[in-house]
Protein backbone atom coordinates (compact mmCIF):
# COMPACT_ATOMS: atom_id res chain seq x y z
CA UNK A 1 0.00 0.00 0.00
CA UNK A 2 2.25 2.82 -1.13
CA UNK A 3 1.65 6.48 0.33
CA UNK A 4 2.35 8.98 -2.09
CA UNK A 5 1.55 12.12 0.02
CA UNK A 6 0.57 13.59 3.33
CA UNK A 7 -1.18 16.82 3.49
CA UNK A 8 -1.57 17.77 7.35
CA UNK A 9 -2.80 14.54 8.22
CA UNK A 10 -4.78 13.14 4.89
CA UNK A 11 -3.02 10.45 3.21
CA UNK A 12 -3.10 9.91 -0.31
CA UNK A 13 -2.06 6.32 -1.56
CA UNK A 14 -2.70 3.19 -3.63
CA UNK A 15 -3.76 -0.20 -2.96
CA UNK A 16 -1.35 -2.91 -4.02
CA UNK A 17 -3.84 -4.92 -6.08
CA UNK A 18 -5.47 -1.95 -7.63
CA UNK A 19 -7.39 -1.40 -10.85
CA UNK A 20 -7.48 0.96 -13.80
CA UNK A 21 -9.18 3.54 -14.08
CA UNK A 22 -6.10 5.48 -12.48
CA UNK A 23 -7.08 6.35 -9.45
CA UNK A 24 -5.86 7.75 -5.83
CA UNK A 25 -7.41 6.97 -2.11
CA UNK A 26 -7.55 9.69 0.54
CA UNK A 27 -7.82 8.98 4.06
CA UNK A 28 -8.52 11.13 7.10
CA UNK A 29 -9.56 10.27 10.70
CA UNK A 30 -10.98 6.49 9.60
CA UNK A 31 -12.74 7.89 6.62
CA UNK A 32 -11.80 7.82 2.87
CA UNK A 33 -12.51 8.48 -0.43
CA UNK A 34 -11.28 8.36 -4.12
CA UNK A 35 -10.59 10.13 -6.68
CA UNK A 36 -10.82 8.50 -10.63
CA UNK A 37 -8.35 10.01 -13.06
CA UNK A 38 -10.35 9.86 -16.25
CA UNK A 39 -8.69 10.10 -19.65
CA UNK A 40 -10.50 9.91 -22.84
CA UNK A 41 -8.26 8.85 -26.45
CA UNK A 42 -5.32 9.44 -24.50
CA UNK A 43 -6.17 13.01 -23.30
CA UNK A 44 -7.29 13.78 -19.75
CA UNK A 45 -10.93 14.36 -19.25
CA UNK A 46 -12.08 15.04 -15.72
CA UNK A 47 -11.27 13.84 -12.04
CA UNK A 48 -14.21 11.85 -10.51
CA UNK A 49 -14.72 11.53 -6.92
CA UNK A 50 -16.34 8.25 -5.91
CA UNK A 51 -17.36 6.57 -2.37
CA UNK A 52 -15.24 3.64 -1.54
CA UNK A 53 -17.30 0.51 -0.22
CA UNK A 54 -17.25 -0.40 3.56
CA UNK A 55 -16.01 3.41 4.25
CA UNK A 56 -17.25 6.23 5.40
CA UNK A 57 -16.71 9.30 3.04
CA UNK A 58 -14.26 11.86 3.79
CA UNK A 59 -16.13 15.43 5.15
CA UNK A 60 -16.74 17.95 2.64
CA UNK A 61 -14.01 20.17 4.12
CA UNK A 62 -11.37 17.53 3.46
CA UNK A 63 -12.77 16.31 0.38
CA UNK A 64 -12.43 19.66 -1.39
CA UNK A 65 -9.05 19.54 -0.24
CA UNK A 66 -8.51 15.93 -1.62
CA UNK A 67 -9.53 16.99 -4.57
CA UNK A 68 -7.89 20.22 -5.02
CA UNK A 69 -4.71 18.45 -4.18
CA UNK A 70 -5.49 15.67 -7.04
CA UNK A 71 -5.92 18.28 -9.41
CA UNK A 72 -2.56 20.14 -8.49
CA UNK A 73 -0.78 16.51 -8.35
CA UNK A 74 -2.44 14.96 -11.28
CA UNK A 75 0.45 14.27 -13.62
CA UNK A 76 2.73 13.24 -10.25
CA UNK A 77 -0.31 10.62 -9.59
CA UNK A 78 0.08 9.33 -13.07
CA UNK A 79 3.47 8.54 -13.19
CA UNK A 80 3.41 7.50 -9.83
CA UNK A 81 0.77 4.66 -11.34
CA UNK A 82 2.95 3.61 -13.89
CA UNK A 83 6.11 3.65 -12.02
CA UNK A 84 4.59 1.57 -9.35
CA UNK A 85 1.91 -0.64 -10.67
CA UNK A 86 3.91 -1.10 -14.73
CA UNK A 87 7.44 -1.01 -14.03
CA UNK A 88 7.10 -2.60 -10.27
CA UNK A 89 9.18 0.70 -9.04
CA UNK A 90 8.81 1.60 -5.17
CA UNK A 91 7.18 5.06 -4.32
CA UNK A 92 8.68 7.17 -1.65
CA UNK A 93 5.76 9.26 0.05
CA UNK A 94 6.42 13.16 0.03
CA UNK A 95 5.25 15.43 2.81
CA UNK A 96 3.54 18.45 1.29
CA UNK A 97 3.62 21.41 3.28
CA UNK A 98 2.14 24.16 1.28
CA UNK A 99 -0.98 25.48 2.04
CA UNK A 100 -4.15 24.97 -0.76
Amino acid sequence: MPKLYEYFGLIFLFYSQEHQPIHIHGKYQNKESKAEIIFEDGKFKEILIKDVAGKDPLDTQTLKKFKKIVELYRDDIVRKWIDFFIYNIEISPEKITKKI
